[in-house]
């Protein structure tokens, strides 16, 4: 009977354990340059250009799925249960309160993640010099990312939760034509139930983290494709950049984000576990009754005007964000933050006026401004919608005109891409001013408060 010796097994166990290590190695790097260039330039590693932002939203997806299959296990999408079982998560499953805090948390910080993301690349003109579609990529993975916080936020079935969909739901009702349509296909009927709660738990676990894994994927693979992130032109003259290889160099600070997003979100749901009010009343609604935070900027705009007008301004500043890279061309400045020195004041100048024009509007709308009382023989359409968007459509002109006539730097005046992004920025910057506004500065039946 043939036996070896234990020297040779030894060494045969040796070579067979370095083999799979070094297979493991090899795929693991195949997986990671398959969707990051082999090389980038030392540049794109600065963290003050990327902030991480994109890395930190991977991260905080992974932490939703995971969670959130965790979470599956002893959730019951029964309006008779539901409550009851994230009772028992909340105080008899182990680690089940913390596991649910990560995921409420780590829900609401990919909204924010994902919106500052995009804003990054608006600021250094990542959309350009072939990155169209990556561009509205971004903007359909944001949308998929608030429908996900929506559909999310009415399962534990509180009071919280109920009225807020209650309300954001309504707001669906006012899209023209098809938007009765769209509210009671959401909600499987004319109001919130247990065929909304079995519809939005379906679209919650299965629909849209599918959606948001496979676009995810194919987002990170356009990146790798377009050569990295986006970056400045090389001048004539100047000496090429020094390129450095995505392993260990980024694979390195991308590990460090993820464990810095990690540890934050993990130490903040033990610190602050995710709320759970009371069941929910379908016959008592709170007051004030609010949609989610991520809607309470439309909602704070439904308050002003006409629903058609609200929905129409809200769809322009989309439809002017998803359509920046087909009238914002000069690739001179791409990956440069503010375009130029005339770009920076634009910025600038946009978000301040926002910040200072935005609540002064608000505030002449709650106290002073009565359209429907000036103008009498009007009817409300007219005096609560088309003179407002008109309005409002006259005063996005005449801010692109001041930018482009007023703002200056570097010897000149602002170009239409600055005076775009200057513009832009005040879109955005009052749609977080109506949010912030909606979150704080609303009490008892929506009036204003200090």
């Amino acid at each position: 009977m043939d036996t070896e010796r234990p020297n040779s097994v030894k060494k045969r166990l040796l070579y067979t354990t370095r083999d799979d290590r070094n297979n493991l190695l090899l795929v693991a790097n195949n997986l990671i340059l398959h969707l990051h260039p082999v090389s980038v330039p030392a540049s794109a590693l600065r963290f003050t250009y990327t902030w991480g932002l994109g890395g930190a939203s991977a991260v905080l997806l992974m932490m939703l799925i995971f969670t959130g299959l965790m979470l599956m296990f002893r959730y019951d999408a029964r309006v008779n249960y539901a409550y009851l079982s994230i009772q028992q998560i909340e105080s008899t499953v182990t680690f089940g309160s913390l596991v649910r805090g990560i995921h409420h948390w780590s829900a609401n910080l990919l909204v924010v993640t994902v919106f500052l993301h995009l804003v990054r690349i608006l600021f250094t003109a990542g959309y350009k010099q072939g990155r169209t579609a990556n561009w509205l990529i971004g903007i359909a993975l944001l949308l998929l990312v608030l429908s996900a916080n929506f559909t999310g936020y009415l399962l534990p079935w509180d009071q919280l939760a109920y009225w807020a969909i209650t309300v954001s739901t309504t707001l669906l009702g006012y899209i023209p034509l098809v938007g009765i349509g769209i509210r009671n296909l959401l909600l499987g009927g004319p109001a919130v139930g247990q065929g909304a709660l079995s519809n939005f738990y379906a679209f919650h676990v299965v629909v849209i983290p599918m959606l948001l894994a496979s676009i995810s994927l194919y987002h990170f693979w356009k990146v790798r494709k377009n050569g990295g992130i986006s970056q400045p032109l090389p001048k004539a003259g100047d000496r090429p950049e020094r390129r450095l290889t995505t392993i260990p160099h980024l694979v390195q600070r991308e590990a460090a984000v993820a464990l810095l997003v990690i540890a934050g979100v993990v130490i903040f749901a033990m610190l602050r576990p995710a709320p759970l009010g009371e069941l929910a009343n379908p016959y008592q609604s709170p007051n004030p009754a609010k949609a989610a935070w991520y809607f309470l900027g439309l909602q704070e705009l439904l308050l002003h005007m006409h629903p058609l007008s609200a929905i129409g301004i809200v769809g322009l500043v989309l439809g002017m964000v998803s359509f920046l890279p087909y009238f914002d061309k000069d690739y001179q400045d791409i990956g440069i933050y503010f375009r130029s020195k005339a770009g920076r004041w634009a910025t600038l100048l946009g978000a301040g006026l926002a910040v200072v024009i935005v609540p002064l509007l608000v505030a002449a709308d709650e106290y002073w401004i009565d359209l429907p009382g000036w103008f009498p023989g009007l009817p409300t359409w007219v005096t609560g919608g088309l003179i407002p968007f008109i309005a409002t459509v006259a005063f996005l002109g005449l801010i692109y005109a001041l930018l482009r006539r007023f703002v200056h730097g570097d010897g000149r005046r602002a170009n239409h891409s600055e005076a775009t992004l200057g513009l832009v920025v005040f879109m955005v910057a009052s749609l977080v001013v109506l949010t912030v506004i909606g979150i704080w500065f609303r009490g008892e039946n929506m009036a204003l408060i200090l």
